[in-house]
């Protein structure tokens, strides 16, 4: 959709879209905006700019933003369009394979989220009115149990209604294809081509009934093959506080860990239901500051051996552990170093699966882990579309809270699975007297000091992204904290053998790490930062600790400057 302009343009712009949203509650939305800039209100004026500068991008992420009225809102009309496009495109990928089938098999999952179970209605009742065959998960459920789905039913795609850890007044649709893996290029753009040829919405068929509303054997299924993770003889002795954070993953998980012989978490019991307004935590991110305090608190009280934290569609995994009379949330990079060496341990890496991936902006440390058991490490793009795809994978991660402990099942993050691995490994250590903090110095000793820090820029509005990069691309530091920078790379020209992308990468003359690049979910400009320090012996291993918190602070100071908006 071309952005609209001229306020005459925009005013009709409007009104057209007005009479094909087959929504009364927007309709009426939009309505009262549409008469308020009619009557001259500015502000009305400038929301309905907003409302219609764009359709609404689908991307690899699929969509995502704000609920509301208007091309670039999620709504009814957006879900419609976008099902109708991405029905289209499986339809000519069937047709070019040669597959006589009417129409594509698509499940559909939906979290709890505000109207995802509308927009997977519509999304269902596109398929079917275009001759496919459209599954749907039975209730609210986290994604993983639909990544897993797909291809436990045979479907040729999978859409996910979520926005994840979004705030609430956001939703999302997340595709996948066939194999069970998020898309990526070009399938992206293709599919964006067959939605942008989507004119009306009153153009898309919308069956009224005929899709395939799935029972519990669905959840059944993913959870036996969830426990299946596990050795059956490991320890099962292990207390769990567990928090939701007002998502979909309190049943999920709690039945996954009585099945896998587990004791049940102690749930949250302010965060355990689902509720969309998330009325607890300022953002339900277990990453945010704050998010995962209640639990905290429960965890003072009960004395558990772990604390586990899952967003509110459970892909993401979060962990806390004791630190002396308290506890301290471990950094997404720790809890992939742990579960990784977990699996290495474990023998799960190896055969047709010997390879440990990481995101490009994840922690090194795995990569000087799997050389070391002899295993194969490779670097991927942001985003567990890049990750899941990564050929004879045995793990992956980002450092974003998201692990992959199972990629021949499901190849995506899934926050479940990763609860139940981080359980297995805590209680096999406390079997041993030793803890996860015990691990993590193993890993320094044998590795070197990996510590890792992010800081994010938000913005309230998305052009104020790009002026920052392109500062950066064109006077690039020559120095940070004192120590001279060895090499800048843009990572839009692709480096390493990767596909480009926006993000710089800026390594020092004493191996620190430095990476700049936007959020691809959330109007935010992210900075990660790694020091390494190499460690002689255990009795230097606090002095290496300090040595690298240092390096951090000088390194964030200064991109803290040079990222100001």
């Amino acid at each position: 959709m071309t952005p609209v302009s001229d306020p005459t343009d925009l005013l009709r712009t409007a009104r057209t879209w007005l009479e094909d949203d087959p929504d009364p509650a927007t309709r009426e939305e939009l309505q009262q905006v549409l008469t308020a800039a009619e009557g001259g209100d500015d502000t009305a004026l400038a929301d309905l700019e907003d409302r219609f500068s764009a359709f609404l991008e689908f991307g690899t992420a699929g969509l995502r933003g704000r609920l509301g009225a208007g091309p670039n809102r999620m709504n009814r009309s957006v879900v419609i369009r976008t099902a109708a496009g991405l029905t289209a495109y499986l339809r000519a990928r069937l047709a070019e394979s040669g597959d006589a089938t009417p129409g594509p098999a698509v499940v559909v999952g939906f979290d709890a989220r505000h109207h995802s179970d509308v927009f997977a209605r519509d999304t269902a009742a596109v398929v079917t009115a275009a001759g496919g065959r459209a599954m749907v998960l039975p209730r609210p459920l986290p994604t993983p149990v639909l990544a897993f789905a797909i291809r436990h039913l045979g479907a040729d795609a999978g859409v996910m209604v979520t926005a994840s850890h979004n705030p609430p007044e956001d939703n999302g649709y997340k595709v996948y294809l066939g194999d069970g893996s998020q898309i990526v290029p070009p399938a992206d753009r293709d599919i964006a081509e067959q939605i942008d040829a989507v004119t009306a919405t009153a153009d898309v068929p919308l069956a009224q009934d005929g899709w395939e509303t799935l029972g519990e054997e669905v959840l059944e299924a993913y959870l036996a093959a969830a426990v299946a993770v596990l050795d059956p003889t490991s320890p099962r002795e292990l207390s769990v506080v567990h928090t939701a954070l007002h998502g979909v993953g309190s049943e999920v998980v709690r039945r996954a860990f009585e099945q896998a012989g587990f004791p049940a978490p102690a749930a949250v019991a302010t965060q355990a239901e689902p509720d969309p307004d998330f009325p607890t935590v300022a953002f339900p991110n277990p990453e945010e500051s704050g998010a995962i305090d209640a639990a905290l608190e429960l965890a003072e009280q009960v004395g558990p051996d772990l604390v586990i934290a899952n967003d509110p569609d459970a892909d993401r995994c979060a962990l806390a552990v004791r630190d002396g009379d308290g506890w301290r949330m471990l950094r997404g990079d720790e809890v992939g170093a742990l579960l990784g060496q977990h699996v290495i341990d474990r023998g799960r890496a190896g055969g047709d699966r010997p390879v440990l991936a990481r995101s490009i902006v994840s922690s090194r440390l795995l990569g000087a882990m799997a050389r070391y058991a002899g295993l194969q490490g490779e670097e991927t793009l942001t985003g567990f579309k890049w990750i899941g795809r990564v050929p004879g994978l045995a793990y992956g991660y980002e450092e974003a809270l998201g692990y992959c402990v199972d990629p021949a099942t499901v190849p995506d993050k899934d926050g479940v699975t990763a609860a139940l691995l981080a359980a297995e490994l805590t209680a096999t250590l406390a079997q041993q007297g030793r803890t996860l903090a015990d691990l993590l110095d193993d890993l320094a000793h044998r590795h070197g000091v990996h510590q890792t820090d992010a800081f994010s820029v938000r913005v309230s509005d998305l052009a104020q992204i790009p002026p920052v990069m392109a500062r950066l691309r064109e006077q690039p530091p020559q120095e940070l904290g004192g120590v001279p920078v060895a090499r800048a790379e843009d990572l839009a020209d692709g480096v390493d053998g990767l596909p480009p992308t926006d993000g710089l990468r800026f390594l020092l003359e004493d191996d620190t790490r430095v990476i700049v690049r936007p959020s691809g979910t959330e109007p935010k400009l992210k900075v990660y930062l790694e020091a390494v320090v190499p460690v002689e012996d255990r009795a230097a291993l606090a002095a290496a600790r300090d040595e690298a918190a240092r390096r951090l602070a000088t390194v964030r100071a200064g991109m803290e400057e040079l990222t100001a908006v």
